[in-house]
């Protein structure tokens, strides 16, 4: 895995899925509030008067020269949970998140958001 630092510097690059089809461009990281690590990257799709920023998972993801590879197809990835370029992913929404790559979820311990971007 990656230091949340160092995904940072990933920013804008390409992800790509695991036939190595490009989904789009790499806009943020979300850490888990839990571990304080990487956990979902939000990508940028779709056409230029259209943009949206989809969540994918970072678990089992890889790190190339210009681009992040990750576990899901891109069909999977473009129909994921998705907001707007300028928006911010609502607690409430979070569980659709995780949802529809059928991962566990449970908020923080107090009840507290479990995503945070970096």
């Amino acid at each position: 895995m990656f230091e949340a630092c160092d995904i940072r510097e990933w920013r804008d690059h390409d992800v790509v899925d695991p036939d190595g089809h490009k989904i789009g461009a790499l806009e943020s990281v979300y850490v888990d509030t839990v571990t304080d690590q990487p956990f979902f990257a939000t990508v940028t799709v779709g056409l230029p008067t259209r943009r949206r920023l989809v969540f994918v998972p970072l678990t089992g993801a890889t790190v190339g020269p210009g681009y992040v590879k990750v576990v899901h197809g891109k069909d999977v990835v473009k129909k994921a949970p998705a907001i707007d370029v300028d928006g911010e992913l609502p607690a409430a929404k979070e569980p659709e998140v995780f949802a529809h790559y059928e991962l566990d979820y449970a908020p923080g311990a107090g009840g507290e958001r479990r995503l945070a971007r970096r």
